[in-house]
């Protein structure tokens, strides 16, 4: 794709989150829902998890976006070898910060940009060391209440109240904890021939 040209983007999430974060972009992009099995495979590892889901996710809107740059992503955590994804309910969000109660959990965010008309793609995986902090289980509850983060990894809402519930966060790209890598989106767009900023 040539330089100076308005890129055509395509969005493979329904997450109101990676949405916020490609429009600081202020490239036009369009959403495309992905209808894409997220049960992990037997013996699968988490690395393998995410990158399968992010291409899976890309390549689900290839065939109505045939000539776009379609950008696919995943978010998973794994802590004492237990995958940590959406809790999807308050009973399930309540349990899960139980378990993850004052311990470390890996948050691994797969970054797939795949090119509809070759069908070639750039992939990178970012991760994020995030140590909770001990909490009693009326802290839980309040806090699974207000921020209702049900289709949120982790049960951590970390771009709001989320955060009280850290102590830590180590990674070298803030915005993959909320889902979309946006320093390794940027180098992936500038080699399709993007200009940023």
């Amino acid at each position: 794709m040539e330089k100076h040209k308005i890129m055509h983007l395509v969005l493979a999430s329904s997450s109101p989150y990676r949405r916020q974060l490609l429009e600081r972009f202020g490239i036009p992009f369009k959403i495309h829902t992905p209808d894409v099995d997220e049960t992990p495979m037997p013996e699968e590892g988490i690395s393998a998890y995410t990158r399968r889901l992010s291409i899976a996710k890309a390549r689900s809107a290839v065939h109505r976006h045939s000539a776009h740059l379609i950008i696919g992503s995943d978010l998973c955590g794994v802590c004492q070898n237990r995958f940590i994804g959406k809790p999807g309910n308050y009973d399930k969000a309540v349990e899960q910060l139980h378990f993850c109660s004052g311990k470390k959990v890996d948050f691994h965010t797969g970054l797939c940009v795949l090119d509809s008309r070759s069908g070639r793609h750039q992939y990178a995986e970012e991760v994020t060391h995030v140590h909770f902090r001990g909490m009693d289980d009326e802290t839980i509850k309040r806090y699974v209440k207000r921020d209702q983060p049900y289709n949120c990894a982790g049960s951590i809402r970390g771009e709001q109240l989320g955060i009280t519930m850290l102590e830590k966060i180590e990674n070298q790209d803030p915005t993959a904890l909320i889902g979309l890598p946006l320093i390794a989106l940027a180098l992936m767009l500038r080699q399709a021939g993007a200009v940023l900023p």
